[in-house]
């Protein structure tokens, strides 16, 4: 029996490796350079903030700062923040005049929308009086470069994308950090492999909130910000809605960072959790099968490398070498140390761990909790 098992694990890292879409090796980046648009379009950038006194001027200034050759206005929607992020904002805005900044102030989601959707809804509302061609969603704790939006632009402009997103560099710097970003970042390519998403044939579809480049006829055409109202992995739910309209694209940046601090595993258990419950659809079933499918995956092959004999331990060997290869471009992207590959299953078995946490705070109808609010999207719960 433990060599079927022993079998099994090796054919499962062999698909990873060589069938899964090369997600492993992170080469789907904002590396290439589209001709530049003739026109720029007219855009907008929608920032919800919900208590980010902290982050917010950073993420202000930066985009104040892009070299965008085309007309853009910024909105920033004060989600019933209490610790002064609105006047934060204000003083950023004023920084620089030419760029035209509107703050609307949300007083928290009705029934049926999560509070950063129902914030999105407003900002979007808002900026559509001016008509823009494009949507910038970019949350508050994300900084950009100065080329950001005109490489997000041109590159839509030069695919027909209805949807480009970059995915934000996080904070690499605390042990909590280091232990677990290049994982999450490796575990959301597993699941959505960007040369999948990025086919228009293909029925993957992924995107990252931190910043969504979003053609704003083709959002409408979908139904709008009200069709995925009570997501709560938002990104991901709206890049599944606008693929229908069109192709999409995401890849990942050196560009865009979230300086958000994760520096305790409080921190990041509390991050994971929020969603990882709801990424499999609040189904029991699923939830069985991804433990399953993680503990056969990650767990066992060192298992068997180290506590088996004969050709059994030699197959666990091999499929534990595998795995800690294919994390290697990950942790050059954040520019750690090799070494970390080897703790890729103990990583793997905190995340189980976290997935466990996720159902039982979602049982307790305590699940989705972000800065104050609980939000439950299983209908069966409502």
């Amino acid at each position: 029996m433990s060599e079927i098992l022993a079998v099994i694990c090796l054919i499962v890292w062999i698909y990873l490796i060589c069938a899964r879409g090369q997600f492993w090796r992170a080469r789907v980046r904002d590396t290439s350079v589209s001709a530049r648009p003739e026109h720029w379009p007219a855009v907008a950038v929608v920032v919800p903030a919900r208590n980010e006194s902290d982050v917010i001027t950073a993420n202000l200034q930066s985009l104040l700062r892009q070299d965008y050759a085309g007309a853009l206005r910024l909105i920033v929607v004060d989600d019933d923040s209490n610790d002064g992020t609105a006047a934060a904002a204000m003083r950023a805005g004023e920084t620089r005049t030419d760029r035209p900044m509107t703050i609307v102030t949300s007083s928290g989601p009705p029934a049926g929308w999560t509070g950063k959707l129902w914030a999105l809804k407003q900002g979007i509302a808002t900026a559509e009086q001016s008509r823009p061609d494009y949507l910038l969603l970019t949350d508050a704790d994300i900084v950009h470069a100065p080329d950001t939006l005109s490489w997000l632009v041109a590159h839509s402009i030069a695919g027909g994308n209805v949807l480009t997103s970059l995915m934000a560099k996080l904070r690499c710097d605390s042990l909590a950090e280091r232990s677990h970003v290049p994982a999450f970042v490796y575990f959301f390519q597993m699941l959505f492999p960007f040369s999948w998403v990025n086919q228009a044939h293909s029925g993957v579809a992924a995107a990252a909130g931190g910043c969504m480049l979003v053609r704003t006829e083709a959002l409408a055409r979908a139904g709008g910000i009200d069709k995925i109202r009570n997501a709560l992995i938002d990104d991901c739910s709206l890049a599944a809605t606008l693929k229908v309209i069109g192709p999409i694209w995401v890849g990942l940046t050196d560009r865009v960072r979230s300086i958000r601090p994760y520096n305790t595993l409080t921190d990041v258990s509390q991050m994971i959790s929020r969603s990882a419950y709801a990424q499999l659809g609040y189904s029991p079933l699923l939830l069985t099968a991804a433990l399953a499918g993680m503990a056969l995956t990650f767990l066992l092959p060192p298992a068997l490398a180290i506590f088996a004999t004969g050709l059994t331990q030699y197959l666990g060997i091999a499929a534990w070498l595998a795995m800690t290869t294919s994390f290697l471009p990950m942790l050059r992207f954040y520019r750690l140390a090799p070494v970390w590959s080897v703790t890729l299953p103990a990583i793997a078995f905190l995340y189980l761990s976290y997935t466990i946490n996720s159902a039982y705070r979602h049982l307790r109808r305590s699940g989705g909790r972000w800065k104050g609010r609980v939000h439950v999207d299983n209908p069966s719960l409502l």
